[in-house]
């Protein structure tokens, strides 16, 4: 029998994650039942929202200390008892991090086959998704106006700002450290970067947007959103895609203070969204984001490392901010 290899939550980390919450462990090949796929894990996808999983339920249920960590992946079906699905096909499903997981065939999403497969999680899978209808959908950019992207070398926040540049925006990112601000200007187009690490995102802000922010496309809360808030335009709209900031270790002293009255004074729209309120849209959002990326408009940025046992790792360096563009397991 082959070894099912799984990585368990140990503990719901009260501070910061650690390496240390985790475990490896040895698990049976889970049996599929009627409707439901055998599916063996290729890349597993590392995102903000897995942190955010062990605090509550979101969207989603919470993640129980003991069990095998929540997670979304594209995988290749081993075994189907469900119609629709066949030996070789390639699906996205919440298998969580193992090696292979028994899913319902009502809840795996059926992929195209491409290379590179790493595609199918960034550009192509739910950071490239988010980044489309947050952009285009709640930010209602117009040619002309100034769009600001916080985590900007994030596998969101690089789409984001790309997206915005083709529908004629003046795009500033918000990163940190000076090798991602450089990335997004010299490579990805940006108009100008700020290093939150470096200078105060409220005075680089108003040196960057002189006439003020219309869209702003908010990955992190916090200080930064509250900066942003005292740039905005009058009607602007802000879509508020996550809250990394907030995920890991102890809660803010405070929130972003400015709200509500700025929201009233300037006639804000902020409005949170999850990519599934557009399932009806994804394959006309999938095609547009294809001719984009095959046209050159769009550059991919994605960051893969390799082994199972190595996802923890790869979790918390996320939150610490150590990834450039779409962070991925590849499973060996």
């Amino acid at each position: 029998m082959t070894v099912n290899r799984q990585i368990l939550l140990t503990e719901n980390p009260s501070g910061k994650l650690a390496e240390s919450h985790f475990k490896l462990s040895e698990g049976t090949v889970p049996t599929p039942k009627d409707g439901e796929l055998l599916v063996r894990t290729r890349l597993i996808s590392l995102d903000a929202a897995n942190r955010a999983w062990m605090q509550g339920a979101t969207y989603r249920a919470a993640v129980d200390a003991g069990t095998v960590m929540a997670g979304g992946s594209v995988s290749e079906v081993m075994e189907a008892k469900a119609p629709g699905f066949a030996k070789g096909d390639l699906v996205f499903a919440d298998t969580g991090w193992q090696d292979y997981a028994a899913v319902p065939a009502k809840g795996a999403q059926k992929l195209p086959k491409m290379e590179p497969l790493s595609h199918l999680l960034s550009v192509y899978g739910i950071a490239g998704l988010t980044a489309y209808f947050g952009l285009l959908e709640v930010g209602k950019p117009k040619a002309g106006d100034t769009v600001v992207v916080s985590a900007a070398a994030g596998s969101v926040g690089t789409i984001v700002g790309q997206i915005a540049k083709i529908k004629g925006c003046t795009v500033i990112g918000i990163a940190g450290g000076a090798a991602k601000c450089k990335m997004l200007t010299d490579e990805l187009g940006f108009d100008a970067a700020i290093d939150y690490k470096a200078e105060p995102v409220g005075k680089a802000l108003r040196k960057a947007a002189p006439k003020g922010i219309d869209v702003y496309f908010d990955n992190v809360g916090g200080d930064i959103l509250e900066a942003v808030l005292f740039g905005m335009n009058n009607f602007g709209r802000i879509a508020c895609c996550g809250a990394v900031s907030q995920y890991d270790g102890a809660a803010p002293a405070h929130g972003p203070r400015g709200i509500p009255g700025l929201v009233v004074v300037k006639r804000l729209t902020m409005q949170g969204f999850i990519v599934m309120d557009y399932a009806d849209r994804h394959d006309a959002a999938l095609n547009e984001l294809q001719g984009w990326v095959n046209s050159g408009k769009i550059k991919v940025k994605e960051d893969i490392m390799t082994g199972l046992e190595n996802t923890p790792k790869a979790l918390v360096g996320l939150l610490a901010g150590d990834n450039v563009g779409k962070r991925m397991i590849k499973v060996d």
